[in-house]
Parts: C-alpha cells; sequence; structure tokens
C-alpha cells in the first residue's frame, strides 16, 4: 500500500478533490453569473463579463459551460430546484387550521426570502432570451405550487366551487408577484413596509373568502 487509507483503493482521493474543486468553480461561476444577470439583464451579459466577475480566465469558464446559454440553464436548474425544496412545504393542510393572518406569514415570508436572496432568477424568468428550458421549469413549478393552494382553499372552505377555487388561486397568485416586484425593488425599512403591504392585500382579498379566523373543527 503506498499513502492509501485503508479500505481506499488507490488513486480515489484524487478523483474526489478534483470533484470537489470543480464543483467549487462551477458554484463561482453560477455565483458571478447571477451577479452579472442581475447587473446587467442576461441578453447583454458575456461569457467575458461573467469570466471576470469570478475572477478567471475565459479559457477557465470553456472547461465548465460552452456558452451562456449553458450557465443560465444550471444556474435555472439550481434554483428551480432550491425553490422546490423551500417551498415543498408549504400549502400543506397543517396551515388549514391557521388564522388567516397566521398562515400568510407561514406561507408569504420563506417566498418573500428566497426571491430577496436570489433576485437573479426574477431576471433570467422576465427576460424574453433566457433559455426556454428555465421557463418551463418554473412554470411547471408555479402549477404545481397553485394546485396545492386550492387544495388548502378547499380544506379551509368545503363549500367552495373548484371553479371558485382555481380562480381564487390565480388571483393570489398574481396579487403575490405583483407585491414581490415591489418588495425586490426596494431595501430595507422601505421593503419591510412592502412586505407588510403585500401580506395586507392579500388578506383583504382572501378573508371575505376563507374567512380570517381558524376553522372549527368538529370532533
Amino acid at each position: 500500500m503506498t499513502g492509501t487509507k485503508a479500505g481506499q483503493p488507490a488513486g480515489e482521493a484524487k478523483p474526489r478533490r478534483r470533484q470537489a474543486r470543480g464543483e467549487r468553480r462551477i458554484q463561482q461561476l453560477l455565483d458571478a453569473a447571477a451577479n452579472v444577470f442581475c447587473r446587467t439583464g442576461y441578453a447583454s451579459a458575456s461569457t467575458n463579463a461573467i469570466a471576470r466577475e469570478a475572477g478567471v480566465s475565459p479559457g477557465t469558464l470553456y472547461q465548465f459551460f460552452p456558452n451562456k446559454e449553458a450557465i443560465a440553464v444550471e444556474l435555472g436548474e439550481r434554483l428551480t430546484h432550491q425553490m422546490r425544496e423551500a417551498h415543498g412545504v408549504l400549502f400543506t393542510p397543517e396551515y388549514a387550521s391557521l388564522p388567516l393572518g397566521e398562515m400568510l406569514d407561514a406561507v408569504v415570508d420563506p417566498m418573500v426570502e428566497f426571491n430577496c436572496q436570489n433576485p437573479v432568477f426574477l431576471t433570467l424568468i422576465h427576460s424574453g432570451d433566457a433559455p426556454g428550458i428555465m421557463t418551463e421549469d418554473h412554470d411547471a413549478l408555479h402549477v404545481a405550487l397553485q394546485a396545492r393552494l386550492e387544495e388548502l382553499i378547499g380544506l379551509i372552505q368545503p363549500e367552495l366551487s373548484a371553479e371558485r377555487r382555481t380562480r381564487t388561486a390565480t388571483m393570489v397568485f398574481s396579487l403575490f408577484k405583483a407585491g414581490l416586484e415591489l418588495v425586490l425593488s426596494h431595501e430595507g425599512e422601505e421593503q419591510a413596509a412592502y412586505i407588510e403591504e403585500l401580506k395586507a392585500s392579500l388578506h383583504g382579498y382572501l378573508a371575505p373568502i376563507i374567512g380570517t379566523q381558524a376553522p372549527s373543527r368538529t370532533p
């Protein structure tokens, strides 16, 4: 045995280290791309600008990504996965037992936080030149979340028709997206104020439809 740990095949450690370094470099490039996309927009961004932002040569970038589109697709896939993981616990049946104000806090806060931490997500989604696979993945996630919201509304107010649940969920997402644009365009205290305005808007819309108090449950 020549320098390998017991039970570890010779030559295994180096490939793992190379893989770890490669993953760190990929993340470095994706972080740089996110900054460039947010600053200049997707259409105006270039691989040279991304390489400069990352502090590497264009040649190093091309070792991992053939072009700007590939970078955007990888970034979009990772962000969509993170959003799916972060929002996967939202709109669960447990939320149906909360008063409306508490339910909005529990749902809106993590969704706003994700978008504030990852502003590039909406930048890419709103770009008409971004790769189509990104918008397809986003749309699929949106459809899944809206379906879960419709189910939650049905649990709170079972007498609502399926059509009314769909319209209500669609309006909620439309209000949220409009309010989110305002939230992301402000910082500090103003941003916090717009988050509260967003919740107030959603509360005002939903209150006459599903009520404000936790639904009573018959034993």
